[in-house]
């Protein structure tokens, strides 16, 4: 009896496989990617969510305790590109791996990133707590803004374990093309986030505080839905005896999630210069260049998480040799971004000052705010072509190449810019540092993409 039922999962198993390959690499490409591409970019703009909630509700107490918020994200960003780090170098590798038919292989990486990811938490959260004031000093926090930033920080610092598992599992799941239940669990988390913000800041008139817990109550959530979404269907289950923790499966791991980190991580110092060259300004010049920055990243994760509905099918096929579909894949992406970013940008052209002022409502804030959104707006289409050209070099196995466009945006070209424009042009040089280094990205993505596109024929 035992023998029959062995064998009868066995065989659903080995069919729902079969069918996730023929989907994967033989589903038209336009339709395929949007079909992934809905669910991944529902999950970035719930991850972009959690931060915006944040800024919405912390900036009906005061500016000081939103640019505390805003000083916090660097650490955020660095929790974030670590869970993105274990996430996409195991995600990428697994789904080759799916790919060419290795299930064992694929299941021991499974394994070993949800792993990896735990221990860089505890790592994180003990030496966050061990050095909060120091950390929050380098952030940028003054005396009227200290300790609403290490209220904040401590409490995300705890929760770090989970907040980077949740991004391992929605990032494993999304390259097995389960991207509706990696959906399922960030949306869910967002829910019971918006749901606890006004109780505990309001209600329970816990401030900062509240508004720290509420983001990790939600990430907690969404790490044990996710975490369900892998034993059901045809997601690889995770089992603790798969964890391999050697050489193999780590230098698998670093060159399949270096882009992330230098992605994420590098968005984590540049806001930290941004925050410290705004801070010269004032309380409201940090709030004001914190809010542009959300508002940004809400868009850009639309257009990350299109991104990341063509990354499975990007590296699926390549795995399986199928690279003329790699190639319609990348332009189909590329065109439809660039259009969808350019409603973007016009909205926010013309909406600006009230975009600022939703979430802060002074004059101050706003006055800074609008400038900043309206520069980074202007070159908002060009990022379609840096996002889909990374996501193409990562998902393919090129990490140098792929090391290098995710760092130019955020890093490469952004850091050098805020460290030399404000000291030229002042606040002014504040604002255009960021779109500058968007042009100059852009002339950085199309040769190291295209060289790895004439390659496949």
């Amino acid at each position: 009896m035992n023998t029959n039922t062995e064998n009868n999962n066995a065989r659903s198993a080995e069919n729902a496989a079969a069918k996730r390959y023929r989907e994967l690499t033989e589903t038209p490409v336009k339709v395929l990617i949007p079909r992934l591409a809905i669910p991944t970019i529902i999950s970035m703009l719930v991850t972009a969510l959690y931060n915006g909630v944040d800024t919405f509700f912390v900036g009906r107490i005061s500016t000081e305790a939103i640019a505390a918020v805003g000083l916090s994200f660097s650490v955020m960003a660095i929790i974030q590109a670590m869970g993105f780090f274990c996430g996409q170098g195991s995600g990428n590798y697994l789904s080759r791996m799916l790919g060419a038919g290795d299930q064992e292989e694929a299941e021991k990486m499974a394994a070993t990133g949800i792993a990896l990811s735990f221990i860089l938490g505890i790592i994180a959260a003990i030496l966050i707590n061990m050095y909060l004031r120091p950390v929050a000093v380098f952030l940028g926090a003054s005396g009227d803004t200290i300790d609403e930033t290490m209220k904040y920080l401590r409490i995300i610092a705890i929760g770090g374990p989970f907040t980077m598992g949740q991004f391992v599992l929605n990032n494993q799941l999304r390259y097995q093309g389960s991207a509706v239940y990696a959906m399922a669990g960030l949306l869910m988390g967002a829910i019971i986030n918006i749901g606890l913000d006004p109780l505990l800041i309001f209600g329970f008139k816990m401030g900062v505080s509240g508004a720290a817990l509420a983001t990790i109550g939600g990430q907690i959530m969404s790490f044990f839905i996710l975490f369900l979404g892998c034993m059901r269907g045809p997601n690889i289950p995770l089992r603790f005896s798969n964890i391999r923790l050697n050489p193999h499966f780590l230098i698998e791991i670093v060159n399949g999630g270096a882009p992330a980190i230098f992605r994420q991580g590098l968005t984590a110092v540049s806001t930290i210069l941004l925050n410290r060259a705004a801070g010269v300004y004032g309380n409201a010049a940090i709030a004001g260049m914190s809010i542009t920055t959300r508002t940004m990243m809400f868009v850009a994760s639309a257009m990350i998480g299109f991104g990341q509905g063509y990354q499975p099918v990007c590296s699926f096929n390549y795995g399986a040799n199928k690279k003329d579909r790699v190639k319609e894949g990348y332009f189909f992406c590329v065109k439809y971004g660039t259009l969808f970013l350019i409603v973007m940008a016009a909205f926010c052209l013309l909406f600006a000052p009230e975009i600022i002022g939703f979430f802060r409502n002074d004059e101050d804030v706003i006055a800074v705010g609008a400038v900043a959104l309206r520069f980074q707006a202007a070159t908002l289409p060009f990022l379609a072509c840096v996002v889909i050209s990374n996501m193409m070099l990562q998902s393919t196995g090129k990490g140098v190449k792929a090391s290098i466009t995710s760092s130019s945006r955020n890093g490469l070209f952004f850091i050098p810019l805020i460290l030399v424009l404000p000291k030229v042009f002042g606040l002014r040089g504040v604002e255009i540092s960021q779109p500058i280094a968007d042009v100059l990205s852009l002339f950085l993505a199309i040769p190291l993409a295209g060289s790895e596109i004439k390659k496949m024929g």
